[in-house]
């Protein structure tokens, strides 16, 4: 049921984001007054206490000519933006490049420091990866620029740890099984690269827990596109060329309850995937 206002009521909070919008835009209320064709006195009055309220026209003049909406210069809306610019502020898409983290995610990770950043890889994780795989993975995508750009990621990965953001990772089990039998996506990688990498995801699992939770979940019965969670306010989805970007509260939520769901019924929680490294990398020694 809509909730009724007083017409006193409704006509301060008129006067108010009349006077705030006129404000934030700069105008002034002979130049308002000009732009919308109307006497001065008409605006004065209207921004004067008491009870008077714009007709249905002038209203939505105002607001034309300031940039909100009318139903927020009337109480009726929380945002003054029109629904298109909450929309286009809501969801954003970002180009994805194809290595190691740009300002922008470097920027998100800042961004959510102190918070809890939930992450589902499209491999393994870049943050976890030894500079080994990282030069084997990017070196053609990143040209004759790679050892900058790997110094520079492994900097930035220096200060996220600074940063004691918690972090959630969850892939499937059969990544880490590709991985460590340099099969599909990282055939041609030398077993003694993989073993390295095993071993730092190892010590990495059991020194920097709880702080760092890193779950496995059963692709045959559980499956998430590359996502990252970066605390209540962004959630990032990772398309290959594009990342899409939430901002929208409800929908952040939405994807973080994915992640939720992940990590209850992965059958290896952030306690035994030492175990089941340890496991891997004996299979490959």
């Amino acid at each position: 049921m809509v909730e009724m206002i007083d017409k006193r009521d409704r006509a301060h909070i008129f006067r108010t984001r009349l006077a705030e919008a006129m404000a934030a835009s700069g105008q002034t209320q002979s130049a308002l007054a000009r732009h919308l064709g109307v006497d001065r006195s008409t605006l004065s009055a209207l921004l004067a206490p008491g009870t008077r309220l714009p007709n249905a026209q002038l209203a939505a003049d105002c607001a034309a000519a300031l940039g909100v909406t009318c139903d927020w210069l009337l109480g009726l809306a929380d945002a003054p933006q029109p629904v298109d610019a909450l929309l286009a502020e809501a969801l954003t898409f970002t180009p994805a490049p194809r290595a190691l983290f740009d300002a922008t995610i470097f920027g998100w990770h800042q961004a959510a420091a102190g918070y809890k950043v939930r992450h589902v890889p499209a491999t393994l994780p870049d943050m976890l990866k030894t500079r080994a795989v990282v030069e084997w993975e990017y070196r053609d995508s990143l040209g004759p620029t790679a050892p900058e750009a790997i110094a520079a990621f492994e900097a930035q990965l220096e200060h996220l740890r600074s940063a004691r953001s918690d972090y959630e990772i969850a892939l499937p089990l059969h990544v880490l099984q590709a991985f460590a039998e340099g099969s599909g996506y990282w055939s041609g990688l030398p077993a003694t690269t993989r073993s390295g990498q095993l071993d730092f995801l190892l010590r990495l699992a059991e020194d920097l827990y709880p702080g760092l939770r890193l779950y496995l979940f059963d692709g045959h019965n559980q499956w998430s596109a590359p996502v990252t969670v970066f605390g209540p306010n962004l959630a990032v989805l990772y398309l290959g060329h594009d990342y899409i970007a939430f901002r929208d509260p409800t929908h952040v939520a939405r994807i973080s309850a994915h992640f939720d769901w992940l990590v209850k019924g992965a059958p290896t929680g952030a306690r035994d995937t030492p175990g089941v490294l340890r496991g891997l990398r004996g299979k490959l020694a």
